[in-house]
């Protein structure tokens, strides 16, 4: 049987299932938010408050850095 990936490692994988947790979380916020937007802060919270510290693999997590 030859794999999907063609031999190539996940890290595609890795980051869409990345971006899918991310926008995961944006919902559950956006959810319990009792206004009609989820304010930027709110939206940085989240971002932010990831086991990883929010860097993502490519790079430092704050522009300038």
């Amino acid at each position: 049987m030859v794999s999907s990936t063609g031999g190539r490692s996940g890290g595609h994988d890795d980051a869409a299932l990345d971006e899918i947790d991310l926008a995961g979380e944006l919902m559950i916020a956006a959810t319990a938010s009792t206004g009609d937007r989820l304010p930027t802060e709110r939206i940085d919270e989240v971002l932010l408050d990831r086991p990883d510290g929010g860097a993502s693999a490519d790079g430092p997590s704050e522009p300038g850095s």
